[in-house]
């Protein structure tokens, strides 16, 4: 797992290979929506978690963008694994991979 920092927060990315972006996209943003504040349209959304965010770019064909923050990196490594686990979950038959950097 890699780590980066956005500004003064710890951040990482992950790009999963999907011929399906923007519904797996839509999916995950109307999961979690009934518990969390989430945005989404055709092509981004924003997931905010109580330990961190995700944001998720699905403009790409054949590729879901994801970037996460967190204020720690010990909340950055529970975004990544909630968001991740949840994503391969949905893409199982797709068997949809989640590696971040």
């Amino acid at each position: 797992m890699g780590v980066a920092t956005l500004g003064a927060m710890p951040a990482s990315h992950a790009s999963v290979a999907t011929e399906k972006p923007a519904p797996y996209m839509k999916q995950l943003c109307k999961h979690f929506g009934h518990k969390v504040d989430v945005q989404f349209d055709d092509e981004q959304g924003t997931i905010q978690l109580p330990m961190g965010r995700c944001e998720l770019d699905a403009t790409h064909p054949g590729v879901l963008q994801m970037q996460v923050s967190a204020a720690d990196p010990e909340s950055l490594e529970r975004t990544q694994h909630v968001i991740g686990s949840h994503l391969e979950r949905f893409g199982r038959r797709d068997e949809l991979s989640v590696t971040w950097a």
